[in-house]
C-alpha cells in the first residue's frame, strides 16, 4: 500500500480486495466487460445524478450500489444512506434500469447493507460483501427473506406445550419485525431443542430459508441435537425431519452444499473460519470454562477471524445458539458477527450479559418455577449429609505408615511419613484421599435412602431397589474411588455402578444409554460429561460429592434431575417406583449452600490451567503470550519428570523431547529466528521487486511455518499426558483417620417446602369442599361417607390435575412423610393415596394411613365383632364373598347392588349366588360394609 495514498484511496483498495475475495471482478469504467465473470463491480459508473463509486452487475444486469467512504467516516455511514439510495434510484448511463435493490455503504473496515426489497428496508452491519452467486439466487427467489417471513402461516399447536407455543409465536413475531437477535429463555427439561426443531422446520418450509446453523459448545450437545432432529416428526407431515431435510453434524471443515441444517460446535466453526482443521477432542469441553480464554478476554484481546470464501457471510440465514449463556462472548462473538444471519439464543440460565448480547429482545421467559407449576418439570428436595472430616479436614501424622498413590497409574507404594500433613476440606481427593470419608457418605446415603429419602422401594421379596442416582465427582480418580466404595457398600457387582466420563474404557455413550434405558447401572458417577445438556429422565437422585462455584453450571447440573417421565417408562427401569413427582439432591459437600458467582471472565489475569494452554494451542491460537506461557510450563515440567516419562513423551510427540518442543515454541516468536528462516526466500526476490511490503510478507510466511511446526506437536492424546504428568504425582491415602457422620437430614428449606405443600393441599380441599361432591361429604356429612363412589374421587383427581398439577398425591404423600411418621406404605394406586390424604386433611385420620390398610383394619374389626356374638357367624363360602366385597370397596370405595353383575362377582354366580348365601341379610350386609369399611 502506498504511503502517499489518501484515505479515500486506501478505503477503495480495501473494498476492491473484499470484492475480489467474495468472487467479484472489479473493473474501471473505461474497461468494462460484463462477460468477464458472473459478478462484476464497475468503479465510478456514471448515473444521471453523478458517478456512483461502484455499480454491481450480476449476469450482466445491474443489481446494486456501493458507496465508499474513508475509514474515519465509519460513524457516519447511516447518514450516507440517502446518498447511496439516490444512486440506487438513479438511471445508469446507457441503461433504462429499475431502481437497484442491493445497497452497501463501506469504508473497507465497516460495511453496512440494505436490501430495498425488504418491507420497511433497514440497513445492517455486515462483515463482508455477499457473493454474486448469492445475489443471483436472491433475485431468482423474487421476494426477500424478510418479506417471506411476513406470510408464514399460523402455528399448528398440536403436540406442543403452552410455553413452546408462546416461544415460537413470539419468535416469529420478532422475525416479522426484522429484529436481528432474539432470546428464548426456557427451563432445562421444558423442551428447548424440540421447540428449536419446530421453528427450524417452519422456517425451512414456510420461509424458504436456505440453511440454518444449530450452534453448540460441546460435541455431546451436538450429538444430542442431531438425535432430536432425527426423531422429530412435524405435526403436519408423517415423515421424519431428516426425510424432508438434510441435517449435517460437522466433524471436519467440510459443509455440505445440500445440507439445510448444519450442527456444529462454535470451536469447529471458529477453526473453519481460520482455515484450520480441528481435532474432535477440542470439542469435548465447554470453551467458556477455559482459563486461558478468560485471561485473553480479560486483556480485551481476541484472535481475529478473516473472510473465508468457501464459507461466505451468507452461508446461514439463521443461527440457533444452544446454551447461549456460555458461547456468545469475546473470542466466540466474532464467529456470530461474521455471518449475516438472524441469531436465536436458547438458554435456561441467562445472565446480564446474555440479555445485553440479544439486545434485551427476550421473546419468551419460562422459568424452572413456572415449569414446575405447570407440571412440565418436577421440583426437588435437598437432603444434607455432613461428616466430621468433610467439614473440618484432618492430619496425617509423621511416623505413620500410609499408602501413597500415583495419580496417573494409581500404583501404590507403602511409606512412612516424615512430617505431619494437615488437610482441609478442599484438599480432599486432591492432595489426600480419605476412604473413610467417602465410605461414610455412601453408607449414610444407603441408610437414608431406605428410611427417609425414598422409603417405599422394596420389591415383593423385600429387596430394596436403589433409585437411579447420578453422582458428581471432582476428578476421574475421585470417581474411581467412589465407584469402588459404592459397589462394596451396596454389596453389588460392576453392573450396579458405572463411570460415565470421556475417559472411560467402555464407550461412554453406550453406558449412558444403559443408564437411561436399562435396569443397570442403578448409579452412575460422572465428572463432567453429563453435568449439562444430557437427558436421563428416570433420574431421581443427584448426589453432589463436588462443589460448584458457577451459578449457571450448578443450575445445569440440577437440570439433570428435573425431567418428567411417565409412569410406564419409569417402571421399565425402576420397577418399584410409583411415579416421578420430584427428585432429591443429596448434598454431601455443601454445594447447595456455597456461594455461587456468574461464571464471568475475570478482569484480573487469572492463573491459567495447563489444560487450557494446551487446548488453546490445539485450537490453532497463535499468540506470543500463549506460546511463552506454555514454553515456561514445559521448562519447569522437564525438570520434574522421570526418564520413563521422558520416553513416553518421545512416543507421543513423534520423537521430540520437551527441550526441543520448548525451543520450537520460543523460536516461533523470535525475530532473529524468523529473519534467518525468511532470508533465503528474500534472497530469491529480484532486488528491483524487493519492496518493504514483500519482505514483510515473506517474513510473515516464515513465521507462520515456525508457528505451525511448533503447534502441530500438540494433539488430544499428547495434551492429556502432559496435563496429567505435571500434576502432583502422589496422593496420600489416609486410611487411619476414621470419619463419622455428624448430620443426615432434610434440608430446612425442604422441610419448609413440605409444610407449604401440605398447607397448599389442605387449603385447596377447603376452598373446593362445597363444589366437589366427594369433598363436601368428607367435610360436611361424614356419616354419608359410604355414598362416595369411584367416579366422585376421580372427579377430585381430574380437577386437581388441571388446577394444581404440583399437588399430585405421591408428592403430597412425600411431603407428609417429611413432617410426621407415616407407618404405612404409600398405596400403589393414586386414587387410593388421594382418599388417604383427604381423610388426613379433614381430620378423619389423625395420622396419614393408606386407605387400603384402613379398610383392611376395619374389615378385621367388623368380622371380629360379628363372631363375638355368634361363634363363626359366616361359613367359608360366605367369607370368600365378604372378602371380595372388601377388595371391591378398596378399589372403588363403594359397592352398588348392580356391581354384583360384573367382575369379579359374575364369575362366582353374581347377585343370585349372593342371595343364596345370605338370603334376606344380603342388603343389610352390603349396607353395613359400605358404611363400616370407610369409617
Amino acid at each position: 500500500m502506498n504511503a502517499n495514498q489518501n484515505p479515500e484511496q486506501i478505503a477503495r483498495d480495501k473494498i476492491d480486495k473484499m470484492l475480489i475475495e467474495a468472487g467479484w471482478e472489479v473493473q474501471s469504467k473505461s474497461k468494462v466487460d460484463l462477460n468477464a465473470k458472473k459478478g462484476v463491480a464497475v468503479r465510478e459508473y456514471q448515473t444521471d445524478v453523478g458517478p456512483a463509486d461502484y455499480v454491481l452487475f450480476v449476469n450482466k444486469k445491474p443489481v446494486g450500489i456501493i458507496e465508499a467512504k474513508r475509514e474515519d467516516e465509519g460513524h457516519r455511514l447511516t447518514v450516507v444512506e440517502d446518498q447511496s439510495t439516490n444512486y440506487a434510484n438513479a438511471k445508469l448511463k446507457y441503461l433504462n434500469n429499475d431502481p437497484l435493490p442491493f445497497v452497501y455503504e463501506s469504508t473497507g473496515t465497516i460495511t453496512r447493507f440494505t436490501d430495498y426489497r425488504d418491507p420497511k428496508p433497514r440497513g445492517r452491519a455486515v462483515f463482508w460483501f455477499h457473493k454474486p452467486e448469492t445475489i443471483g439466487e436472491w433475485l431468482k427467489k423474487g421476494k426477500s427473506l424478510r418479506e417471506r417471513l411476513l406470510s408464514m402461516p399460523d402455528l399448528n399447536e398440536t403436540g406442543l406445550r403452552p410455553a413452546q407455543i408462546v416461544a415460537i409465536n413470539n419468535l416469529e413475531h420478532s422475525f416479522k419485525k426484522n429484529r436481528p437477535k432474539a432470546l428464548i429463555q426456557m427451563a432445562t427439561g421444558a423442551g428447548k431443542t424440540f421447540t428449536a426443531a419446530t421453528f427450524v422446520y417452519r422456517l425451512l418450509k414456510h420461509a424458504d430459508a436456505k440453511r440454518i446453523l444449530f450452534l453448540v459448545d460441546t460435541k455431546n450437545l451436538g450429538e444430542q441435537a442431531e438425535q432430536e432432529f432425527m426423531t422429530f416428526q412435524p405435526n403436519d407431515d408423517n415423515r421424519k425431519f431428516t426425510e424432508l431435510y438434510n441435517v449435517q453434524r460437522l466433524t471436519s471443515s467440510y459443509i455440505a452444499s445440500d445440507s439445510q441444517v448444519s450442527i456444529s460446535t462454535i470451536q469447529r466453526l471458529y477453526s473453519i473460519l481460520k482455515g484450520e482443521e480441528l481435532e474432535e477432542s477440542a470439542e469435548q469441553d465447554n470453551p467458556n470454562e477455559s482459563s486461558w480464554l478468560k485471561s485473553k478476554m480479560s486483556e480485551k484481546k481476541a484472535f481475529p477471524v478473516d473472510y473465508t470464501p468457501r464459507v461466505p457471510i451468507e452461508q446461514f440465514d439463521f443461527i440457533v445458539i444452544d446454551e447461549a449463556h456460555r458461547s456468545i462472548y469475546n473470542l466466540w462473538k466474532q464467529v456470530l458477527d461474521y455471518f449475516d444471519a438472524f441469531l436465536i439464543g436458547l438458554t435456561a440460565t441467562p445472565d446480564k450479559r446474555t440479555f445485553g448480547f440479544f439486545n434485551e429482545n427476550v421473546v419468551s421467559q419460562y422459568t424452572y418455577e413456572e415449569s414446575v407449576t405447570d407440571g412440565v418439570n418436577v421440583p426437588y428436595d435437598v437432603y444434607t449429609i455432613e461428616t466430621e472430616i468433610s467439614q473440618k479436614g484432618e492430619t496425617v501424622k509423621a511416623g505413620w505408615f500410609v499408602d501413597r498413590r500415583d495419580k496417573l497409574t494409581r500404583k501404590k507404594r507403602w511409606q512412612q511419613e516424615d512430617e505431619d500433613t494437615e488437610y482441609k476440606r478442599n484438599d480432599l481427593d486432591k492432595k489426600v484421599v480419605n476412604p473413610s470419608q467417602i465410605r461414610n457418605i455412601i453408607r449414610e446415603y444407603k441408610r437414608a435412602l431406605k428410611t427417609t429419602i425414598f422409603p417405599n422401594r422394596s420389591d415383593e421379596n423385600g429387596d430394596y431397589e436403589v433409585p437411579k442416582t447420578l453422582v458428581f465427582a471432582k476428578t476421574d480418580s475421585h470417581a474411581d474411588d467412589i465407584i469402588k466404595i459404592i459397589r462394596e457398600e451396596f454389596d453389588e457387582g460392576n453392573d450396579f455402578c458405572k463411570k460415565v466420563t470421556y475417559k472411560i474404557e467402555e464407550d461412554p455413550k453406550s453406558v449412558l444409554n444403559r443408564f437411561r434405558n436399562s435396569y443397570h447401572p442403578r448409579i452412575a458417577v460422572t465428572v463432567d460429561m453429563i453435568a449439562t445438556g444430557t437427558d436421563v429422565k428416570p433420574l431421581e437422585v443427584l448426589l453432589f460429592m463436588r462443589d460448584v462455584k458457577s451459578v449457571n453450571y450448578f443450575e445445569q447440573m440440577k437440570g439433570r434431575g428435573t425431567r418428567t417421565i411417565n409412569k410406564d417408562s419409569l417402571q421399565l427401569v425402576s420397577r418399584t417406583a410409583n411415579s416421578k413427582t420430584h427428585f432429591v439432591i443429596v448434598d454431601a459437600v455443601g454445594a447447595t449452600k456455597s456461594k455461587k458467582t456468574d461464571s464471568r471472565p475475570l478482569e484480573r489475569k487469572p492463573s491459567v490451567a495447563m489444560k487450557d494452554l494446551l487446548g488453546a494451542i490445539t485450537m490453532g491460537v497463535a499468540e506470543e503470550d500463549l506460546f511463552m506461557s506454555l514454553a515456561n510450563r514445559l521448562i519447569r515440567l522437564e525438570k520434574q519428570i522421570t526418564d520413563k516419562e521422558k520416553d513416553k513423551i518421545l512416543e507421543f510427540s513423534k520423537g521430540k523431547n520437551l527441550k526441543q518442543i520448548t525451543k520450537e515454541l520460543i523460536t516461533a516468536f523470535d525475530q532473529d529466528a524468523i529473519n534467518d528462516k525468511a532470508q533465503p526466500e528474500i534472497d530469491k526476490i529480484p532486488i528491483e521487486d524487493r519492496t518493504p511490503a514483500l519482505v514483510e510478507e515473506t517474513k510473515k510466511k516464515a513465521q507462520e511455518e515456525l508457528i505451525n511446526e511448533a503447534s502441530k506437536t500438540f494433539n488430544g492424546e499428547f495434551n492429556d499426558y502432559l496435563e496429567n504428568v505435571r500434576k502432583e504425582h502422589d496422593q496420600i491415602i489416609d486410611s487411619i483417620n476414621i470419619d463419622t457422620v455428624i448430620k443426615s437430614e432434610w434440608d430446612t428449606n425442604s422441610v419448609d417446602k413440605a409444610k407449604a405443600i401440605v398447607k397448599d393441599f389442605n387449603a385447596y380441599l377447603e376452598a373446593n369442599k362445597d363444589e366437589i361432591k366427594a369433598l363436601s361429604i368428607f367435610y360436611n356429612q361424614p356419616y354419608n361417607r359410604r355414598e362416595i363412589t369411584f367416579k366422585m374421587i376421580k372427579e377430585v383427581m381430574e380437577k386437581m390435575k388441571l388446577e394444581k398439577p404440583l399437588l399430585s398425591p405421591d408428592y403430597v404423600w412425600d411431603a407428609y412423610s417429611q413432617l410426621e411418621e407415616v407407618k404405612s406404605k404409600q398405596p400403589k394406586d393414586e386414587l387410593t393415596a388421594l382418599v388417604s390424604l383427604i381423610r388426613r386433611a379433614c381430620g378423619i385420620d389423625s395420622n396419614l394411613v393408606a386407605f387400603d390398610k384402613t379398610i383392611d383394619e376395619n374389615f378385621k374389626n367388623w368380622i371380629f365383632k360379628q363372631n363375638a356374638g355368634k361363634h363363626n357367624r359366616f361359613d367359608k363360602e360366605q367369607m370368600q364373598w365378604l372378602r371380595m366385597i372388601k377388595d371391591h370397596i378398596v378399589s372403588s370405595y363403594h359397592l352398588e347392588l348392580e356391581d354384583l353383575d360384573y367382575t369379579p362377582f359374575d364369575n362366582q354366580g353374581g347377585r343370585g349366588k349372593m342371595y343364596q348365601l345370605f338370603g334376606n341379610e344380603m342388603d343389610n350386609v352390603i349396607n353395613e360394609l359400605n358404611e363400616v369399611l370407610v369409617a
